[in-house]
């Protein structure tokens, strides 16, 4: 059996009632790139005045154990 890749996800806020300014958006991209993060996506929230940020990484094999021992929802 193939070893399949478990995934985590983040989502990441940038701006408020103003907008976004370009070098905090570019820094907390910086940030999520250096923690092993990929964006996939990015957009406006419903409101528009922030730009949410869609972010993934493979789960380490520690964390997928963990995660595997995490009791099942009601």
């Amino acid at each position: 059996m193939a070893n399949k890749t478990l995934w985590e996800y983040r989502v990441l806020g940038f701006g408020g009632l103003l907008g976004a300014k370009g070098a905090e958006i570019e820094a907390g991209l910086n940030e999520l790139g250096l923690e092993g993060w990929e964006v996939m996506a990015v957009t406006l929230s419903h409101n528009g005045g922030k730009l949410l940020a869609f972010a993934k990484r493979p789960l380490s094999p520690s964390e997928t154990r963990k995660r595997r021992d995490w009791p099942s929802e009601p």
